[in-house]
């Protein structure tokens, strides 16, 4: 604990994620890259899917492209539950 408190605390994050990249490599410390057209394949009637964002998060863009190339334009509505 006496060596916890010799380091500064807003550094241990950074050290930590490069101690991770340079021993165990990158991948481990990236967040994985969404799969929508693999996630739609796991929803159905009684499993929809639902997305939870951070602010300034924005699928949008990609779920109405996704929606386009299945041809579903018409058959998705997206709901906003908070502020805009």
């Amino acid at each position: 604990m006496n060596f916890l408190k010799a380091i500064r605390l807003d550094k241990i994050p950074l050290a930590t994620q490069n101690f991770i990249c340079e021993h165990i490599g990158e991948k481990f410390i990236s967040p994985p890259s969404f799969d929508i057209a693999g996630s739609f394949k796991e929803s159905s009637l009684t499993t929809p899917l639902i997305f939870v964002l951070s602010k300034g998060a924005d699928p949008n863009a990609s779920f109405e492209g996704f929606a386009t190339k299945m041809n579903m334009n018409k058959k998705f509505k997206i709901v906003s539950l908070g502020r805009g």
